[in-house]
C-alpha cells in the first residue's frame, strides 16, 4: 500500500452499463463525488479490467470492478487556528455558523489569518471538504467581513458539491435585514440591475452593463417607524458580491454605516459615533436549503446582534 493513499474498490451496477465511467464510479461509490472521481480518474489512479484509464467520458461496462486510489488531501496552506464560532447547526456532512461582524471568510491580502477559514480548518480537523485534492472548507458563499448572519460550509465533497448547485441554481433562500438611510415610499420592490467592478474604482462594484444578473427583492418592515431610516428585508435571488449594499443605494436608500456605498446623514453620523457603530448595517438572518445529502428541507434563522439591535433601538421614533 502507498503511503498517504486509499484504494477503493467499486463495481459498475448492471443499470449503469452504458453510462460515462465517472458517473458510473459516482453511482458505485457515494462517499466521493462525481467531480473528485472525475479528476481521479483525468490523473489516472483509476484502474479497470483492461488497466488504467484516464479518461472519465468512456463507457462503463456493467459488472466490471474497478479500484481507486484516492491520495490523501494536501493540507491547505491555511494554518488552523481556534477561533470561537457560533455554530447552529452541524453534521457530519455540513456546518452552519452565524457569522460575528468583523470575521473575513477567506485569507485574503491584508488579513491571512483570523479568518472563517481558519477557524474551520481547526474546527474540521479531520473532516473537510477535499475538492480539487486539497483539504479546506467548502465555503460555497461568503458574506462580508463586517456583515453579520448565517453562512454554511461543506465538510465533505458530496454535500460540497450539492450545495453549490443549489447556489448555482438560485434556490437558496437567504433574507437580510438591513437599516437603510431614508423611508422607502412603497413597501416592497425588486431591484433587477446587472453588478460588476466598477469601471472607475475596482474595489467597488457597480450596477454595469453587461455585468452578472442580480436581484434583490425587497420589502419594508412596518412594525416600527424610524428616525430618518428603515428597516427592510432583502431577499437574494441572486448572490453577488456587495449585491445588497449596492442595490439598495441604487434606489436612494443606502445601508447606514456603509462606508462604501452610502452617504451618512448627519443626525446618523453622531448616533453611529456614540454607538461606536462603525460597519454597514446589514445581517443574514434567515438561510434555506435542501440538505445535500438526505434531502431534507433545512432553514435557520438568526436574530440580529447586539450591536445591530440597540442602533435599531436608538432609532425607533
Amino acid at each position: 500500500m502507498v503511503p498517504g493513499v486509499s484504494t477503493l474498490e467499486a463495481r459498475i451496477a448492471d443499470a449503469a452499463d452504458g453510462w460515462r465511467l465517472d458517473r458510473a464510479l459516482a453511482d458505485a461509490l457515494p462517499t466521493l463525488s462525481r467531480e473528485r472521481i472525475k479528476a481521479l480518474i483525468s490523473t489516472g489512479n483509476v484502474t479497470g479490467p483492461d488497466g488504467q484509464v484516464r479518461d472519465p467520458k468512456r463507457k462503463a461496462p456493467g459488472g466490471a470492478l474497478f479500484r481507486i486510489d484516492v491520495p490523501e488531501p494536501a493540507p491547505a496552506h491555511n494554518e488552523p487556528q481556534d477561533i470561537e464560532l457560533k455554530i447552529v447547526f452541524e453534521d457530519e456532512h455540513l456546518i452552519v455558523i452565524d457569522k460575528q461582524a468583523g470575521l473575513v471568510v477567506h485569507p485574503a491580502a491584508g488579513n491571512f489569518d483570523g479568518t472563517l477559514v481558519n477557524a474551520l480548518l481547526h474546527h474540521c480537523q479531520g473532516s473537510l471538504s477535499g475538492i480539487g485534492g486539497v483539504a479546506r472548507p467548502g465555503i460555497v458563499h461568503r458574506i462580508d467581513k463586517d456583515t453579520s448572519g448565517l453562512m454554511v460550509a461543506a465538510k465533505t465533497d458530496r454535500a460540497h458539491v450539492g450545495l453549490a448547485r443549489q447556489f448555482k441554481a438560485h434556490s437558496i433562500d437567504r433574507r437580510y435585514k438591513a437599516i437603510v438611510s431614508g423611508r422607502p415610499k412603497t413597501g416592497s420592490g425588486t431591484v433587477d440591475a446587472p453588478l460588476a467592478r466598477s469601471p472607475q474604482n475596482r474595489k467597488k462594484m457597480a450596477i454595469v452593463a453587461g455585468g452578472k444578473r442580480a436581484v434583490t427583492h425587497w420589502r419594508l418592515h412596518e412594525l416600527h417607524e424610524l428616525h430618518e431610516a428603515a428597516l427592510v428585508e432583502c431577499r437574494l435571488e441572486t448572490g453577488r458580491t456587495h449585491q445588497v449594499r449596492v442595490h439598495m443605494a441604487s434606489i436612494g436608500h443606502p445601508l447606514i454605516g456603509d462606508p462604501v456605498y452610502g452617504r451618512t446623514k448627519k443626525e446618523h453620523r453622531e448616533l453611529l459615533e456614540t454607538l461606536g457603530f462603525h460597519r454597514q448595517a446589514l445581517h443574514a438572518a434567515h438561510l434555506g436549503f435542501i440538505h445535500p445529502i438526505d434531502s431534507r428541507a433545512l432553514a435557520f434563522e438568526s436574530q440580529m446582534p447586539a450591536d445591530m439591535q440597540e442602533l435599531f433601538d436608538q432609532l425607533v421614533v
